[in-house]
């Protein structure tokens, strides 16, 4: 009973952020344009949630995606996007400050 409780709380393995950006990562921000405005992390590229499908040419299909925006969850919305339209290695990075902290920005 313990292990099924441990498995449906557990986040999964820890993903070393700052190793993927500096093999190649791209960091796509799915927060609006005013909230991309307003910060964000250096190299990230912002494409809304709401025209993340209308755009995915502009995301290279062969390198990691990091998805971040302000929480976590227009950021899983966006891995879940990616994933099903033939993306391979998509994150959900969550928060931009969280995400900016792993990085060491």
């Amino acid at each position: 009973m313990f292990e099924l409780i441990k498995k449906l709380f557990a986040s999964g393995p820890k993903v070393d952020y700052r190793q993927l950006v500096s093999e190649g990562a791209q960091i796509i921000d799915v927060r609006t344009k005013m909230e991309f405005n307003g910060g964000h992390i250096k190299g990230s590229k912002n494409i809304p949630l709401q025209v993340l499908g209308q755009n995915l040419k502009s995301i290279h299909k062969d390198k990691p995606v990091i998805a971040v925006c302000a929480s976590g969850s227009r950021s899983a919305a966006a891995r879940s996007i990616l994933l099903a339209n033939g993306f391979k290695e998509v994150y959900n990075g969550g928060g931009y400050y969280s995400l900016q902290s792993k990085l060491g920005n």
